[in-house]
This record gives structure tokens, C-alpha cells and sequence, in this order.
């Protein structure tokens, strides 16, 4: 009998330990009973502000995306460091922007609810109502993430794909935050807002190969075009150009259309062709509607908003999000 009950015990407790994770997870309207409003003032404030600077959404978008992939999504990318080796320092985070924006919703939301709201969740949720407002999709948010206090410029290298990767490596990075090549052709939807630094894809007009060459898989108008109005040298870190030239404030299908005319801004953007999942993916996105794309899309980017989520006691909710211990 104390045998029997000793193996029920266990199994109870291998049960608890079973379901305490589950129950640990994001969950939709988290602050209902801590902060009512929170959801809301996040909306607002991106409603009242996104009007004035459109171009937010895609760089809270980008924001986000880089967040999730360095330490999972918890607000990592937005803590300053003194010593220059934070997330935000390292060479793919150097033209993120944003961060006076989310923490200016920190402020509001710290007047109302302290010590509540967490800076990842904040991205997520003003990432998501940005491009809303700017005609984009929606996707849920659950919430319920907490923040880290761990932010290092080396993972953010490590992590964060290139504008120069191939197709090897996009597939790596993203199977190693557990997403798939379909996600990595949904999530590279993105690119149809926003713009980029010259910086990020000169290589492929001047120097593809070290040897002053051009990218062959780049089509050769496109690559003049860009060489004499845009980027007129390797060396043009200013410059921005449209990364959807004609419909860079429109979330829609062009972005794809122009990956299959070889018209796709970064070395990343082509290598979604050489692949025949991938191209498989962008033709089968083309043959329908926005309106599937969207749904879609909207899937990816909730599966993106869970990558290594920290919940319960896990992290901790930083009072001002680019300090890390704050």
C-alpha cells in the first residue's frame, strides 16, 4: 500500500511539474486584473504619435524581430550599456530605432500601473499596433513576458540574420529559434514597409565577391538604378532607400513580386529564391489574396512573439527599460 502511494505521489507531482510550465506561458489580456488599461494605453499612444512617424511601424517591426531572436523576447535589445558591449551596440542593432518611442510608453504605463508591465511585452504590443495603424495585419499578443537583464552584443551577432546571408544561414538561424522555412518567407514579408541604410547591400553593387564585381543574382537595371541615384559608393553609410520601391507604406504582396523579377533589396531577400521550399512558399503567398497573406503573416509573427518567452519568476519587470537593472 505505501508503495502504491508512494508511485501516486509521484506521479502527482511529475503532473504538477507537468502543467506548471503550461499555465507559466503567455496568455491573452495577462494585466485584466493588474493593470486594466495597459493594453490600451499602449494602443493610444501609438495612435496618437504613429500619424507623425510613419515609418515606426517597420522599425518597431524590426525592433521586435531582433529582440526575440537575441535571448528570446524580453526586452534585452533595449538595455544601454556603458561599456558599449550591449545588444544595441552591435552592428545589426545600430540603425534599430525606437527606443525613446517604447520608453516613453514605459513612462506612461510606470504613472499607472508600476512595476507591471514588462518592456518586452510593450514591444510586442506596439509592434503589433503600429503596423495596424499604418493598414498592415493583426495578430494576437498574448502577454505576460518578463524581462531580462542580460544583453550582449556578441549573441546579438551571433543571432540576428544579415542582410548578407545566404539561404544556409538564414534556415539555421531561424530553425534555431524554432522556426520554420515557412516562417522565415512569412516574416520576410516584412520587408515590404520600410527602408535601409546603403551600407546593408552596397557589397552586391560594388564588391560581391571581393573583386569589384556586382551580384549576378541581382538584376542588372535594378543594380544601376540603385548605383546612380541611390548608392553612388561602397562607402554611403547614409543614404536610405526603399526597400519596396513604390510601395514601401504599404503592407501588400510587392515585396514577393519583386523577389521574382531578382529585385529583392538584400542578398537575404534573393536567397529566399534559391531555395526550392522557399520559392515555393513566395509563389503559393502570390497566388493569393492579401487578405490570406495577412492571416498568414499573423501566425509567424505570434509564433515569433513566444520565442524563449521568460514568464513567472523567470525575469523581472524593468522600471526603465533601457536600464537593465532598474
Amino acid at each position: 500500500m505505501n508503495c502504491q502511494r508512494t508511485i501516486a505521489l509521484s506521479l502527482s507531482l511529475l503532473l504538477v511539474g507537468l502543467v506548471g510550465p503550461i499555465q507559466a506561458q503567455l496568455q491573452m489580456n495577462f494585466y485584466a486584473n493588474t493593470c486594466p488599461n495597459a493594453e490600451k494605453i499602449v494602443q493610444d499612444f501609438v495612435s496618437n504619435h504613429i500619424s507623425n512617424a510613419p515609418s515606426l511601424a517597420a522599425a518597431l517591426l524590426r525592433m521586435h524581430f531582433h529582440d526575440c531572436f537575441v535571448r528570446g523576447c524580453d526586452g534585452s535589445v533595449l538595455i544601454n550599456s556603458t561599456s558599449g558591449n550591449a545588444e544595441r551596440d552591435a552592428t545589426p542593432n545600430l540603425t534599430v530605432r525606437g527606443f525613446g518611442f517604447i520608453e516613453a510608453i514605459k513612462t506612461v504605463l510606470e504613472a499607472q500601473c508600476p512595476g507591471v508591465v514588462s518592456c518586452a511585452d510593450i514591444i510586442a504590443l506596439a509592434s503589433r499596433d503600429a503596423v495596424v495603424f499604418t493598414g498592415g495585419p493583426s495578430w494576437s499578443v498574448p502577454t505576460g513576458r518578463r524581462d531580462g537583464r542580460i544583453s550582449n552584443a556578441s549573441e546579438a551577432l551571433a543571432n540576428i540574420p544579415p542582410p548578407t546571408s545566404n539561404f544556409t544561414n538564414l534556415q539555421t538561424l531561424f530553425a534555431n529559434q524554432g522556426l520554420d522555412l515557412k516562417d522565415l518567407v512569412l516574416l520576410s514579408g516584412a520587408h515590404t514597409i520600410g527602408v535601409s541604410h546603403c551600407s546593408s547591400f552596397t557589397n552586391r553593387l560594388y564588391n560581391f565577391t571581393g573583386r569589384g564585381d556586382q551580384d549576378p543574382a541581382l538584376d542588372s537595371q535594378y543594380a544601376a538604378n540603385l548605383k546612380s541615384r541611390k548608392c553612388p559608393s561602397l562607402n554611403d553609410n547614409t543614404t536610405i532607400v526603399e526597400m519596396d520601391p513604390g510601395s514601401r507604406k504599404t503592407f501588400d504582396l510587392s515585396y514577393y513580386q519583386l523577389l521574382l523579377k531578382r529585385r529583392g533589396l538584400f542578398q537575404s531577400d534573393s536567397a529566399l529564391t534559391t531555395n526550392p521550399t522557399t520559392l515555393s512558399n513566395i509563389n503559393q503567398i502570390l497566388k493569393g489574396s492579401v487578405e490570406s497573406f495577412f492571416s498568414e503573416f499573423a501566425k509567424s509573427m505570434e509564433k515569433m512573439g513566444r520565442i524563449n518567452v521568460k514568464t513567472g519568476s523567470a525575469g523581472v519587470v524593468r522600471r526603465q527599460c533601457s536600464v537593465a537593472n532598474s
